[in-house]
C-alpha cells in the first residue's frame, strides 16, 4: 500500500513588514472532502499538514481570493522548517 506524502504547510509573510513573524494556512473543506478555502493562523501547530498538490492549490486560490495578495510571499516549506 503507498502511502501519501504529506508534509507540508503553507507559510505566508508580509512582504513590507520583515520582522513580524509567518501566518499558516488553514484549509477549510466541506464535509465531503471538498476544498471550499483557507485561513491564515499564527498558530504553526494547528495548520493543515498537506501533499505539495494541495499545498499549490492554497497558493493558487490565495492569489485568487486576496485583495492584496501582492503584498504577501506565500510558499510551501516542510513541516520541519
Amino acid at each position: 500500500m503507498e502511502t501519501i506524502d504529506q508534509r507540508y504547510l503553507v507559510q505566508q509573510t508580509r512582504r513590507d513588514e520583515a520582522g513580524k513573524p509567518p501566518v499558516f494556512a488553514r484549509v477549510m473543506r466541506s464535509k465531503d472532502g471538498k476544498f471550499e478555502g483557507v485561513s491564515f493562523i499564527k498558530n504553526k501547530e494547528k495548520a493543515t499538514v498537506m501533499t505539495v498538490a494541495a499545498a499549490q492549490e492554497v497558493i493558487d486560490w490565495a492569489a485568487r481570493k486576496k485583495d492584496n495578495a501582492a503584498a504577501y510571499e506565500t510558499r510551501i516549506i516542510c513541516v520541519g522548517q
